[in-house]
């Protein structure tokens, strides 16, 4: 068995937006930064003596603009196909991303009003259609995508055979990665409960050390004990009906004539 390498490619500051390259037998890239940064990931990815034309695979962990927003122009620069989970297929195939964005706390109702959260990326249609557990061995990863809902609906992880957690915003260092080691919510949430739920599943599965999109690796001990704050904190906003959770899309319709089996998971 191959050891899976995780490198943070920085596509803003030194870790306040990451993207990651996997080393594997072959590479993939999880996660695609803003729009207009697919050049630097392509050049990242080049930087570590990898031919960017090898990668197998785009993963998009979420529908959110600072991780989606440059996939088109990453696929077209790797020849790579892009994975996204059939949950946040509307973000993909608009550019758009669901608004009104719903802050976890003061960072993300100030971020909220930024404009560069509510521009349009390229659209993409997604060719690896991920609707549940991926193993990703085809693509040159010991490793599976693991749907993680809560972040967004259709939010996904990577985990590796080793217990690395390729893990979008499931969870954050705080201050958008400032304050390094220090696990905290990213601005926002879908759904809050639900993403705990989906960041105890990744723990419980043996998730050791999360590489996060917004700041440094989180260890799985201090990770764990956030948790359990963060429920009782959670709690105690439902009781007092303050937990903003937004209402389930409709499914979004996959003509079954319009998939290649062998591309959807």
């Amino acid at each position: 068995m191959s050891r899976t390498r995780i490198i943070p490619i920085p596509v803003l500051g030194r870790h306040s937006i990451n993207a990651y390259l996997l080393l594997g037998r072959r590479p993939v890239v999880v996660d695609a930064g803003t729009p207009g940064s697919g050049r630097r990931i392509h050049d990242a990815i080049a930087a570590h003596g990898v031919d960017p034309t090898d990668v197998s695979l785009i993963v998009l962990t979420h529908g959110h603009i600072d991780h989606f927003g440059s996939a088109a122009e990453l696929a077209r620069l790797t020849g790579a196909p892009v994975a996204g989970h059939i949950a946040d297929l509307a973000p993909y195939r608009t550019g758009r991303v669901r608004e009104p964005y719903l802050p976890t706390g003061p960072m993300g109702r100030l971020m909220a009003r930024n404009a560069k959260l509510h521009v349009r990326a390229e659209p993409l249609e997604p060719e690896v259609l991920v609707r549940g557990e991926t193993d990703l061995a085809d693509f040159g990863i010991e490793a599976r995508i693991m749907p993680t809902p809560g972040h967004t609906a259709g939010s996904v992880s990577v985990l590796t055979d080793q217990g690395d957690l390729v893990a979008g915003d499931l969870i954050a260092n705080s201050f958008m990665g400032l304050i390094p080691g220090r696990p905290a919510n990213p601005p926002f949430h879908d759904d809050p409960l639900g993403n705990l739920a989906s960041l105890q599943r990744m723990l419980d599965l043996g998730a050791t050390r999360l590489h996060v999109g917004h700041g440094s690796p989180l260890e799985s001990d201090r990770v764990r004990r956030w948790a359990a704050r963060e429920q009782r904190r959670l709690g105690r906003l439902r009781a007092a009906g303050r937990l903003r959770t937004r209402p389930a899309d409709d499914p979004v319709d996959v003509p079954v004539d319009r998939q290649d089996p062998e591309r959807t998971a």
